[in-house]
């Protein structure tokens, strides 16, 4: 892959956060180059410790960046945190709401301090009524339809990642790249605030905008009418395949392919909606044929095709994806107890080539003296912070 110079160099984000929401934002920026100073509690994130589930947030969401430990407790660290923040560019948190603020690291106390501070909060709920709510991302997909959407009718589920994490941190970062433009013309800094009710919202937009054209709720997906008559997981010999046929074209390619020419020969279902009316008839022929395959003779067929499908795969398939380990979408990373690995990139080409911070996830207060150094504490100043137990 192509080299791609850092598009964030000489951005500094200081970020205190937790989890994955205020992480992934922090992650993506570190990606693009941007310095990334992650503040960390004396003894360190507690997402570090977490198991179960949440036991690849902290190495997914944290690597490429510094760290400082701070107790925010305490006046001393809360003066560093202060002057760390006034060297920032942009500042990200996520903690509950008002906490930042009480911190005396809120938009209004530090914009007279850092003028062209671009300051983000990452919240369950944007303005309004609910915003003193606590929300996590489970929260948020119940409220805002996406778990109605995903489980069948009458059982919500709770999509298979944290989209609405991930997806809260993507828009932060969108609009932490429009305030940072904006700067530029400026030179005024901004406050940006995202929330995870509200991503969630603007994700399930698709299905309120359904409702509208149609007049019809949409279903939830289990249940759904597809768009398209072909559009579904089919079994083959030995493992699943998903198959869609999205236009007219790709109907005739299909039926030619799979020797469905009989199906192609009824005129009345040479059109995409036609087809949908008629699945009941359609499906159970399709399902017959590709059945005959193993999922491999069904993928080795469909190659080139320009028809969309898709082996049914496991996120640990993944390690040794041919596409991810030749195209450079798995960067290396070191975890913490020493073991190599590879967790993905940002997912975009610059130039073409992919944008990547260090894959190293700094230990616990592993930049502290450096940091304080670049903000000009002496070492005994450091030594007193340390000895006072501001810092660690």
């Amino acid at each position: 892959m192509t080299e791609v110079p850092a598009p964030l160099a000489g951005i500094r984000v200081v970020e205190f956060t937790h989890m994955v929401m205020g992480p992934a934002a922090g992650q993506i920026l570190a990606d693009l180059g941007a310095e990334v100073v992650k503040v960390e509690p004396v003894g360190g994130d507690a997402t570090r410790r977490l198991v179960g589930s949440g036991a690849g947030y902290f190495p997914m969401y944290n690597r490429g960046k510094k760290s400082i430990c701070l107790d925010l407790k305490s006046a001393d660290g809360r003066e560093v945190a202060v002057r760390l923040a006034s060297s920032a560019d942009i500042l990200i948190e996520n903690y509950r709401p008002g906490a930042i603020d009480r911190l005396g690291l809120g938009w209004e106390a530090l914009r007279t301090r850092n003028p062209r501070l671009i300051h983000v909060s990452e919240k369950g709920f944007l303005s309004g009524p609910y915003e003193s709510r606590t929300a996590l991302d489970e929260v948020a997909q119940m409220m805002g339809g996406l778990a109605y959407m995903t489980g069948p009718p009458g059982r919500p589920l709770r999509a298979g990642a944290s989209v609405i994490d991930v997806a809260g941190g993507m828009f932060s970062v969108i609009g932490a790249l429009a305030a940072l433009h904006r700067r530029a013309q400026t030179g005024k800094g901004a406050r940006v605030q995202a929330a995870l009710f509200e991503t969630t919202v603007y994700l399930v937009g698709q299905h309120m905008a359904q409702k509208a054209v149609t007049g019809v709720a949409a279903a939830p997906m289990p249940a759904r009418i597809s768009a398209w008559a072909i559009y579904d997981v089919f079994e083959t010999r030995d493992a699943p395949v998903f198959v869609g046929v999205v236009t007219d074209a790709l109907w005739e390619k299909f039926c030619r392919i799979f020797g469905l020419e009989d199906l192609w020969a009824r005129e009345e279902w040479r059109t995409n909606n036609a087809r949908v009316a008629a699945r009941d008839e359609i499906l159970p022929r399709v399902r017959a044929r590709l059945a005959e395959f193993t999922r491999d003779e069904l993928v080795a067929r469909l190659e080139g095709t320009g028809l969309p499908f898709a082996p049914i795969g496991r996120p640990e398939d993944l390690f040794d994806d041919p596409h991810l380990l030749a195209s450079g979408g798995l960067a290396p990373v070191v975890l913490p107890d020493g073991q190599h690995t590879l967790l993905p990139l940002v997912p975009v080409e610059i130039d073409g080539g992919r944008p990547a911070s260090a894959g190293v996830l700094a230990a616990p207060g592993a930049d502290t003296d450096a940091i304080l150094e670049g903000l000009g504490y002496g070492p005994d100043e450091v030594a007193a912070l340390r000895a006072g137990g501001g810092v660690a």
